[in-house]
């Protein structure tokens, strides 16, 4: 672990990624990728102004292109490429599950007063495919489709925040993903990396985590 003491901090409040993070969905995101950038060719977008590795962020640069060049075809576009990723994360969602003691750690955390919220640039469809009963474990859940800029735009934090009644501050940011340390650290939370995607322990302190573990449920050992 480095830089953090969980039992030593005001924290009382976590906030969790979901993918990777609480559950394996097997997301193929190179087929994700090389479907979008397919579909934003056939409207005559040039490869060379897509500049994000992201297809969320590239969605919407060619979503801007189209407005600029094509304003009646941008729609059309956009509502085309959310039916194109949202199908991809369904599939996966059908044969994801959740990691072992999630629902363990949840209900820990509610038990000892730690008020919880899961964070995705998921469809909502994709996650209660997974986890049907997660609002029964999780009083807030914030889906791609409940904000207008995804993570690692702080929207998605500060949403979940407003709804859970807590600060920054007092809040714990996990995920297995550097990008998730940045969504925390753009929001002013204290940030957390987990092994349980494909990032190593390095990956996380570079991109400033104040603490890294093994898997999400490891936070069990540490409060109790």
């Amino acid at each position: 672990m480095a830089g953090l003491n969980i039992k030593q901090t005001d924290i009382n409040t976590i906030i969790f990624d979901f993918d990777g993070t609480l559950a394996k969905l097997n997301i193929d995101f190179q087929q994700m990728h090389e479907s979008i950038e397919k579909h934003i060719l056939s409207y005559g977008i040039k490869r060379d102004g897509l500049h994000s590795k992201f297809v969320l962020e590239m969605i919407e640069t060619a979503k801007a292109i189209l407005i600029n060049q094509m304003p009646h075809q941008a729609d059309t576009f956009l509502n085309e490429a959310n039916a194109i990723i949202e199908n991809i994360e369904i599939e996966a969602a059908s044969t994801g599950e959740l990691f072992e003691h999630t629902k363990e750690l949840l209900k820990y955390l509610d038990a000892v007063d730690i008020s919880c919220g899961i964070i995705t640039r998921n469809c909502n469809k994709a996650v209660k495919i997974v986890f049907p009963e997660i609002l029964s474990y999780c009083a807030v859940v914030i889906c791609r489709d409940d904000v207008k800029r995804v993570k690692p735009h702080p929207e998605h934090i500060t949403t979940a925040l407003e709804k859970l009644g807590s600060s920054a501050g007092n809040t714990l940011m996990i995920g297995d993903h550097p990008l998730d340390i940045k969504t925390g650290r753009n929001a002013g939370t204290k940030t957390c990396g987990v092994l349980t995607g494909h990032f190593q322990k390095d990956a996380f302190l570079e991109a400033g985590a104040d603490i890294v573990l093994a898997q999400a449920s490891d936070l069990l050992n540490i409060i109790k």
